[in-house]
This record gives C-alpha cells, structure tokens and sequence, in this order.
C-alpha cells in the first residue's frame, strides 16, 4: 500500500480548525461553569432536611453517571421541542455539558465538603459569621481547595467531550474535521491534526486551572 499523505485540505481549511478549536473553548467553558452552579447547588440540596429533594438529587447524579453522554445530547436535542423549546445545536451542546458535568461534580465537591470538620462549622457561628458565609468561606472555598485536582481533571475530560456535540452538529473542532475530511476524503491528515489540536487544547486547559489554583487556592489563603 503506497500511501501518500497530503496535507493540502488541512493547510486548506486550518482557518476553520482554527474556528472550531474556538468553538470547542465556548462548548468547554459554558459547560464548565454551567457544571459548577449546578455542582454547588446539588451539593446544598443533597443535605436538605426535605427527603424528597434528597431523592431526586441522588436520582439525578446517579441518572446522568450510568447513562452515555451521547443518549444524554441526543435526549436533550429531540426532547425540548416536544415540550416547545426549541434550541439550536450550541446552546444544546453546552446544557447537556453542564448535566453531565454537573452531576459529576456534586460528587467531586460533596466529598470535599465532607472533609470540613463539623467543629470549623460552629466555630464560624460562633463567631457570629452568617450561615451563607460560613458556607463560602469554612466550608465551600477549602473543599474546592481539596477536590480542586479531582474537579479540574473532570473538566478537562469534558473539554474532550464536546467532541460527542458533533453528533448533533453543534460548532467545534470535531464537526470541523468531519466536514474537511468528507470534502478531501483525507482522514489520517484531517484527524491526526484535530488530534494535536485537543492536545494543544487539553495543555492550555491545564495551563489554565493551574493559574486558577495559584490565584485562588494556594496558601495562604489570598
């Protein structure tokens, strides 16, 4: 088999990888911090005293983590008309980012929360701090400061998930490819470039969460 590679449609089409490696960083960062609202807010109310509210949080998580995210896009892309809303692949893409995201970091901060001593607790109503303060200051800051790694790896595996948003042609690096390579029928140069891409997009992420974590969660607390 005499191969011979041609890297004339990527060179060709790099402004539009370049595009779509944009898009992906959209996709990521609305599905990040939906994921972190929805990861905070879980946390609060899988300690309600209401039984119920429990039940659906652990449904919930436990939904989300045993089905593949692809059923999820799809479920959520053809499931919104039906009930009269109706939303373009992006948008789409990003909510179904956040649900899985989200329901992945409950568990990640719910552990970090259970690490905080009870006693650090009413020692800061003790002091006469608030109850939603004690929450940000005793308690949530350091369990992000403890799951701070475990949370950051999630993210960027969901950083590589957007690729799956594809499948519904929402606008990213993956969809980009797809239409290169059916256009040129040169796969191994197309997807071996996309591949460097989220490389180079996994690495920048991770360049990112570091500055993160020497800004806001290093010692001393700044």
């Amino acid at each position: 088999m005499n191969y011979v590679l041609d890297f004339t449609p990527v060179i060709e089409g790099l402004p539009d990888l370049l595009a779509g490696c944009l898009g992906t960083f959209m996709l990521a960062l609305g599905g990040m911090a939906l994921a972190i609202v929805i990861g905070i807010g879980g946390v609060l109310l899988r300690d309600s005293r209401h039984a119920p509210v429990r039940f659906l949080v652990k449904a919930f998580v436990e939904v989300i983590r045993n089905t593949p995210f692809l059923v999820q896009i799809f479920f959520i892309y053809f499931a919104l008309p039906l009930a009269g809303v109706r939303l373009d692949p992006t948008p789409t893409a990003i909510i179904a980012l956040g649900i899985n995201g989200g329901a992945y970091a409950i568990e990640i901060i719910r552990g970090g929360v259970q690490s905080i001593s009870r006693g650090q607790i009413e020692a800061g109503l003790a002091l006469g701090l608030h109850k939603a303060l004690v929450f940000r200051l005793i308690v949530l800051k350091p369990a992000l400061r403890a799951v701070y790694p475990s949370l950051t790896s999630q993210f960027i595996l969901l950083t590589l998930t957007t690729s799956i948003a594809s499948a519904i042609s929402a606008y990213e690096l993956t969809s980009v490819a797809q239409r290169i390579e059916s256009d040129s029928f040169r796969s191994f140069e197309v997807f071996g470039t996309a591949t460097l891409m989220y490389l180079v997009i996994s690495w920048m992420m991770m360049r990112f969460f570091a500055l993160i974590s020497a800004r806001y969660f290093s010692y001393p607390v700044k």
